[in-house]
């Protein structure tokens, strides 16, 4: 269900400052945060998702980045990051935001429990182009020097062997942020005009650090738990929503 109110949304337009209303372009690249979808060969054979991929390689598939093109994935967490290319387009469930092999999951140290990703298109412009070899030395320094990581994917599973006791995430969905407040307690009050069914005690109105004024929902306590609600926004018209971590 596509959002209806066409003053509504030029109204948002204009006010956002948030990427998750950007879309693919050839003037900004792609970016958002949300959770990876790790690559399993039983959910190909089950039509869950409909390209393959090898766990064995580093392998990234996204539904609308352009195959080949450049891509920084980060984990938000622990800032470790690689650069690597969209090897094609594919479907997969709309709770995700792209599909990665095991190797990548390992190489960014990233949790199954909860795959969270933020995804950088880079545009390969001559300033790129320029600091390429820059860039992929700055990423091999980042894994070497990281606290709980390694190139070697033997050396990580050595190492995730050995448990500690953390501190539970808390999971937010980030459905947009403005530099107004009035605009995000509208826009709060707008959803919960037309989803009544929708637990409004999960809806926040928070400034952050650099200004900014978020509308978020949460907390949520495990990536199930959220689930529904992401969908339920989908579906009432917000095409790009970002997760979050302790808001």
């Amino acid at each position: 269900m596509k959002y209806k109110i066409t003053f509504f949304l030029i109204f948002l337009f204009f006010f956002s400052c948030s990427p998750h209303y950007t879309k693919l372009s050839n003037k900004e690249p792609y970016n958002t945060q949300g959770l990876a979808y790790i690559y399993n060969e039983k959910d190909f054979k089950d039509k869950i998702i409909n390209k393959r991929l090898n766990n064995s390689l580093v392998q990234v598939s996204h539904r609308s980045i352009k195959p080949n093109a450049l891509i920084k994935l980060i984990n938000p967490k622990t800032k470790e990051s690689i650069v690597v290319k969209n090897l094609k387009n594919s479907k997969y469930p709309e709770l995700y935001k792209i599909i990665i092999t095991e190797t990548v999951a390992k190489k960014l140290n990233i949790s199954p429990s909860l795959p969270l990703v933020e995804i950088l298109e880079i545009k390969k412009n001559k300033s790129f182009i320029a600091k390429k070899a820059k860039i992929f030395s700055e990423e091999k320094k980042i894994s070497t020097n990281a606290p709980v990581t390694s190139v070697q994917i033997s050396n990580i599973s050595e190492k995730n062997q050995i448990k500690k006791k953390e501190k539970q995430d808390k999971i937010y969905i980030l459905i947009a942020s403005f530099y107004s407040k009035d605009v995000a307690v509208f826009l709060k009050k707008r959803i919960m005009k037309e989803m009544p069914n929708y637990d409004m005690k999960k809806l926040i109105v928070k400034k952050k650090n650099n200004k900014k004024i978020n509308l978020i929902s949460g907390p949520y306590k495990a990536v199930n738990l959220m689930k529904n609600d992401y969908i339920l926004l989908k579906n009432f018209g917000f095409e790009e929503l970002n997760i979050i971590l302790d808001e």
